[in-house]
């Protein structure tokens, strides 16, 4: 799966599944967990912390057959945001959006946008009906990208009861 878009300060960007253990991947969930913890927590998260994160919720999951691991890349290459999906153990019918992250060097053009769409596709490709996601309430953008593509906020699914809104989607 491969799509492209512009940003203002690039040319464009291409998104394409990746290896989620593979290069730079790391560096970015490191990323991805400390802005987390400093927008819900208010500080960074500790090394501790993010281990017992990745213990408890590991993204290796984000992996075929049963995920995908997508990656926004700019012309030169550069990671600016990912975004990863699996299917649920016990209901292989619903997709769960994972890791969703856009670097600051790719916010304001689209390109969350562009990695939702892009993981609805791979969903709807492992065979998907429906799309479910997490978050908190500090991530107001995520959560109006959410509602702007048709998500409902619905209760809490199977092992994601720290968040505080929870959102599916039907695929069509």
């Amino acid at each position: 799966m491969s799509c492209s878009g512009t940003m203002s300060r690039m040319p464009t960007w291409t998104i394409k599944a990746e290896p989620v253990l593979g290069p730079g991947v790391d560096e970015v969930m490191r990323e991805y967990f400390t802005e987390m913890g400093l927008r819900v927590l208010g500080r960074p998260g500790t090394e501790a912390e993010l281990q017992a994160v990745l213990v408890e919720d590991p993204h290796h999951a984000l992996s075929p057959p049963d995920g995908e691991f997508l990656v926004a890349r700019g012309d030169g290459g550069e990671f600016l945001g990912c975004a990863g999906l699996r299917l649920l153990a016990g209901a292989p019918e619903t997709a769960e959006l994972k890791r969703m992250f856009v670097r600051p060097a790719g916010r304001g053009a689209g390109l969350g946008r562009g990695l939702l769409l892009a993981v609805e596709q791979s969903a709807r490709r492992l065979g998907a009906t429906r799309i479910v996601c997490e978050t908190n309430t500090q991530l107001t953008a995520a959560r109006a990208l959410y509602t702007r593509h048709g998500y409902e906020e619905t209760g809490p699914y199977e092992g994601h009861g720290k968040a505080d809104h929870w959102y599916a989607k039907a695929l069509d």
